[in-house]
């Protein structure tokens, strides 16, 4: 790739990754959430391995990385689900998390946690994908 290509994906790819984690952590408040917000972040990282190929990332042919994040974004949704059941709602919410104001950030009791950890699992997913792809083409090469 130019320089060209590298400098504008080198800055658009912070632009897209903090539109993502905007879209993550207002997803209580509008539409967007933890899909959305994810396969956005995810669309960062593809571009940057585009713009300046798999040596950016030192990729290899191991499980790391993605996939240790991905695991833990679903281990952490499903302690939060467990201790809202084993816990109950009212104590859960009340004791530990402010429900907060309508239309405020901070608001919404667990669902911007849920919202990040789905986000974080669906980014590391998809990217996860994309780079099986990217070491599978250099295998058939």
């Amino acid at each position: 790739m130019t320089n060209i290509v590298k400098t504008i994906s080198r800055f658009m790819s912070g632009v897209v990754f903090f539109f993502g984690v905007y879209l993550l952590t207002n997803g209580h408040l509008s539409p967007g959430g933890g899909f959305a917000g994810g396969t956005v972040m995810a669309g960062a990282f593809v571009l940057m391995v585009l713009a300046f190929g798999d040596n950016i990332m030192h990729l290899r042919k191991t499980k790391e990385g993605s996939t240790i994040i991905e695991n833990l974004a679903i281990l952490m949704f499903l302690l939060f689900a467990a201790a809202g059941m084993w816990l109950g709602a009212k104590v859960f919410f009340h004791n530990y998390l402010d429900i907060g104001v309508a239309g405020k950030l901070v608001s919404a009791g667990t669902i911007p946690l849920f919202n990040v950890f789905v986000g974080i699992e669906v980014a590391a997913a998809l990217f996860t994908v994309f780079l099986a792809f990217v070491i599978f083409k250099e295998e058939e090469q």
